[in-house]
């Protein structure tokens, strides 16, 4: 399953660092971040909550982006 969130982030950079995060979250297939438009595309696992994985997603990109939000 693929969701496509909006996100709130200061740079470039610190999308690409949020992405990095996003990908090594445990329940995520893949993820993309696009700075311009401001939104975080996540692919799940097979059988995995999104609401679940996607509070990880957060607590993750919160350690490495300490003022990112995403809204979901």
């Amino acid at each position: 399953m693929k969701k496509t969130y909006k996100i709130d982030v200061d740079c470039a950079n610190c999308a690409n660092k949020m992405e990095d995060a996003a990908k090594k979250t445990e329940g995520v297939k893949d993820a993309t971040v696009n700075f311009m438009t401001l939104k975080m595309k996540v692919e799940f696992e097979e059988g995995e909550d999104p609401a679940a994985v996607m509070e990880k997603v957060r607590e993750n990109c919160r350690k490495v982006e300490s003022d990112c939000e995403i809204f979901f």
